[in-house]
């Protein structure tokens, strides 16, 4: 068996919980596929995984948290409330299913995974997660793809600021605005689609950079990423490019190429906007 990687750094929640920079996403990736790829990544070193009720594979990421041979409080997870789960008591029973699919006892970290603005009921629904977190079943709670108005209703109405907001982010679109919102907040910028979903790979620049280090292109990116002191979750299907995305600690980019990374922002998205639905 190959060596595991030295686990990604313990970034600190305002909340006093910790949270591995790298994770490893399960999105889109078949309930067949997910306990198997989930145990490589352990096995690779990572110890953060990301998975959401949409995702339908909870049940096989708590699986291979199980089965991986590791005590429970070395590994970080954390899972997402559907859209159609938003209101205080559809949350706290949403919930309920989540931790039933999942089989562990405490979640990591519990996100609200878009906020729905023609529903208006995030907040409402942040409400329930408060009290999740209060109850002692999840450590963290914060939220998905919530731009920095929907942050600041979910503080002035409550109270209760979230830890983290995971959001589409790369270069194509570094999300300056929200990055600066929860750095003047304490909320942690997680990045989902760190590669664009793959696009990056393509990117003249970014391959010259890659070139410079003797790296790839998804390093390069995902070391941007680390840079910029955001969490990142990038997802892989081979046991090669989930060692390859976590590979990234060794190395650093010059302050002339993270400018230069920063030139290729464009806004363009891979996903929708939060605020069109």
């Amino acid at each position: 068996m190959t060596a595991p990687l030295p686990p990604a750094p313990l970034l600190p929640l305002a909340d006093g919980a910790v949270i591995p920079q790298i994770g490893f996403g399960t999105y889109k990736i078949p309930p067949a596929d997910t306990a198997r790829l989930c145990r490589t990544a352990i096995d690779a070193g990572y110890r953060h995984l990301d998975t959401a009720a949409l995702y339908g594979n909870e049940a096989e990421v708590g699986e291979a948290v199980r089965t991986s041979g590791l005590p429970r409080d070395e590994l970080f997870v954390t899972s997402k409330l559907w859209n159609d789960d938003h209101g205080y008591e559809r949350a706290l029973r949403a919930f309920d299913a989540t931790m039933e699919r999942i089989g562990l006892e405490r979640l990591d970290l519990y996100l609200i995974h878009w906020p729905v603005p023609s529903q208006s009921l995030f907040v409402e629904t942040w409400r329930a997660l408060i009290r999740l977190r209060d109850e002692g079943r999840v450590r963290s709670i914060g939220v998905s793809n919530f731009h920095p108005h929907h942050l600041r209703r979910l503080i002035d109405e409550t109270g209760v600021t979230p830890v983290v907001d995971q959001v589409e982010l790369h270069p194509w679109l570094p999300q300056d605005e929200v990055r600066a919102f929860g750095d003047a907040h304490g909320i942690r910028t997680e990045a989902w689609s760190p590669l664009a979903r793959g696009r990056m790979l393509a990117e003249p620049v970014l391959a010259g950079i890659a070139a410079d280090h003797d790296r790839s292109v998804a390093q390069v990116v995902l070391r941007w990423q680390v840079q910029l002191g955001n969490i990142a979750i990038p997802k892989a299907s081979s046991e090669a490019r989930i060692r390859e995305n976590l590979d990234v600690f060794d190395f650093a980019l010059t302050p002339e190429q993270m400018d230069a990374v920063a030139g290729l922002a464009n806004g363009e998205r891979t996903g929708r906007d939060p605020d069109l639905d």
